[in-house]
């Protein structure tokens, strides 16, 4: 597990190499914009875009290292997106479904499946049109701690697994998410020469406006659904930063579906 004191973030950052670049894909949502802004306040540079641009206008005037480009990420043309992704170190999916009627159950249904895929394409497309091979960019996905990781034996308790079951069948966003981390688990795999990937399944999401103590397993140790946890937004981005920035956090947790808590 990991613990961190409660400190502001600019204390406790250690960076380990120079400005690096980051795309990320749902930036103007509740947690990607605590991604964006912790990568920022770091002097990183990050790419983003947004069918509104105008939402993220604040962290544009407070931040030159911020690029938003106008669209959807879905919509796109290939050359567009792989102008945005082209050179970045690493790729950060914080998207997800709006939780109204539409956002559930309205088009795209697969939208971060979609994305992950024209993401990862992205970068392979991009990558080998570089004459010096660089290590694989890293691809961090924000998923859900009701997907379990098929490559552990991971047992639910008989109430989660049929409430899953149920999810599953009814919402489309749960095998969305399922869909969107089996691309990386299986169709990228463990060994793929220009990316290397990790699924952070966040449990309960709240809001708070401070990194706290928090801690990180390979597996639920706990309830998904009965007796399940909670974890703010800000402290499962800054995880998720730490990951695109560490290389000790980033080889620790590489190729797994780490889960998060909030410490108790």
């Amino acid at each position: 597990s990991t613990l961190l004191a409660d400190y502001d973030v600019s204390d406790i950052w250690i960076i380990e190499a120079d400005a690096m670049k980051f795309f990320i894909a749902g930036a103007t949502g509740a947690t990607g914009r605590h991604v964006a802004t912790l990568l920022l306040q770091q002097g990183h540079h990050v790419v983003t875009v947004a069918r509104n641009p105008a939402a993220l206008q604040n962290e544009v005037s407070l931040y030159p290292n911020l690029k938003v480009a106008a669209g959807s990420l879905l919509d796109m043309a290939d050359r567009e997106l792989d102008t945005l992704i082209s050179g970045c170190d690493g790729v950060i999916s914080c998207l997800g479904h709006n939780l109204t009627f539409k956002g559930m159950f309205g088009a795209p249904r697969l939208l971060c499946r979609e994305a992950v895929e024209r993401m990862a394409h992205s970068i392979i497309r991009t990558r080998r049109q570089q004459a010096e091979q660089q290590p694989p960019t890293k691809f961090i996905l924000m998923n859900t701690n009701g997907n379990r990781n098929r490559d552990l034996d991971e047992k639910l308790s008989i109430g989660d697994r049929l409430v899953v079951g149920i999810v599953r069948l009814l919402l489309p966003p749960h095998r969305d998410n399922e869909l969107a981390a089996e691309f990386l688990r299986k169709d990228i795999g463990q060994n793929h020469p220009d990316i290397s990937w990790t699924i952070v399944r966040p449990d309960g999401l709240v809001n708070s406006d401070q990194v706290s103590n928090y801690e990180s397993f390979p597996s639920p140790v706990r309830g998904v659904v009965f007796n399940s946890g909670q974890v703010s937004r800000i402290n499962v981005a800054y995880f998720m930063t730490r990951l695109a920035c560490e290389a000790s956090e980033w080889q620790k947790w590489m190729g797994q579906m780490p889960v998060v808590y909030n410490a108790e």
